[in-house]
């Protein structure tokens, strides 16, 4: 038998038809927000923001006249255990108005919200900060979700929620000259999977900014975020997560700089931070976990890192062409941890009911991607 040569094997070889490759189909969906499971969330925050203790106070005691009841220090967050999960639980109801305005809660939501959110009440919150030892308070976690409460209700067509922005508006102001003379004085980002994280604050700050049209504020943030990230290369996402996390540190910044940077740039960025996302070679940011105790006050923390990571992948999809192979990756990748987040928002322990659920509706209903709604 005559073999061919080897050049003619290969162009033969080339020529044959080859298997195309099955169709995957659409990506992986989030969930949907219905009016039940908006009503199921909502009346977690209705139970847990009047909810006095346990309650961790988080704020310096500069003598004995700081030993004060929760609220007499801070009258309208005062409950659902601290300042900052009080604060995202008033944003979660109103995100569920504006999005689901018929579900079962939603006239208890109004009820308390006109309750809590009253113009005394948060000039009172306002006045806080005056204070020295008080200015770093919630810095700047529990600030971005003030910040997001206000983007929220900046704009929307309805009686109640004006009152409510208006009110807000003595402490919104003096958390923003807060955050431009931190954020002047900052040498370095905080990168962490809890509170402090400096990339999801300015995500959430960011689209506050724009919002309300507060370009001092806007400007800060681009700045920082540049400084901050714009140089960083070849993520190693073995390291992630530790054993306390709720937040990937390096999605949030992933989802920060697509706020940040112009499409071209951020393709070319998001390439160099995580060179393998395409093929889902990130170490272990695509892979969910699993919660080994829903009644730690820490351990429970998990299934946050599930929810944000869902939002925070759903959020860096939202920024790539849709013939990019990272957004298929990204939006699989979301979906799973929405489905393994989820399981744990309802477990019946305090530990993790008390802020979960804001979590899940920030995922759900698009935060941060389709806040036009």
């Amino acid at each position: 038998m005559r073999l061919l040569p080897a050049s003619l094997l290969l162009l033969a070889c080339c020529a044959m038809p080859s298997t195309p490759e099955p169709d995957p189909g659409p990506p992986a969906a989030l969930p949907a927000l219905d009016d039940a499971r908006a009503g199921e969330l909502a009346r977690l925050a209705l139970d847990n923001i009047p909810r006095a203790y346990p309650y961790k106070p988080g704020f310096v005691h500069i003598g004995p006249e700081s030993a004060r009841p929760p609220r007499e220090v801070h009258p309208v967050f005062w409950g659902s255990f601290d300042w900052h999960s009080s604060v995202h639980g008033h944003w979660m109801l109103v995100r569920l108005l504006k999005l689901r305005p018929q579900h079962p809660e939603s006239a208890a939501s109004r009820a308390l919200l006109e309750a809590q959110l009253t113009a005394e009440g948060l000039q009172a919150e306002a006045d806080f900060y005056a204070e020295k030892q008080n200015r770093s308070f919630e810095r700047m976690y529990g600030w971005a979700w003030l910040f997001r409460l206000a983007a929220e209700l900046d704009g929307w067509d309805d009686p109640q929620g004006r009152a409510w922005r208006e009110n807000l508006r003595p402490l919104e102001a003096r958390l923003a000259e807060l955050t431009i003379d931190y954020l002047g004085r900052l040498s370095f980002p905080l990168r962490t999977g809890v509170h402090p994280d400096t990339g999801f604050a300015l995500a959430l700050e960011l689209d506050y900014a724009r919002r309300v049209g507060n370009a001092e504020l806007e400007q800060a943030i681009v700045t920082a975020a540049r400084k901050f990230y714009g140089a960083d290369v070849d993520y190693d996402g073995r390291w992630e997560p530790s054993g306390h996390d709720f937040f990937s540190t390096s999605l949030n910044e992933a989802d920060l700089m697509r706020r940040v940077l112009s499409a071209q740039e951020y393709s070319a960025w998001l390439e160099g931070f995580l060179p393998g996302l395409a093929r889902g070679e990130v170490g272990n940011l695509l892979t969910p976990v699993e919660v080994p105790d829903v009644t730690d006050g820490h351990l429970v923390h998990l299934a946050g890192l599930d929810l944000s990571r869902g939002w925070t992948l759903a959020g860096i999809a939202s920024a790539l062409p849709q013939d990019d192979p990272r957004q298929r990756v990204c939006l699989d990748a979301a979906a799973a941890h929405a489905e393994a987040g989820l399981r744990y928002v309802f477990s019946g322990h305090y530990e993790g009911e008390h802020w979960l659920a804001s979590f899940a509706v920030y995922l759900l209903g698009g935060s941060g991607i389709s806040d036009s709604d």
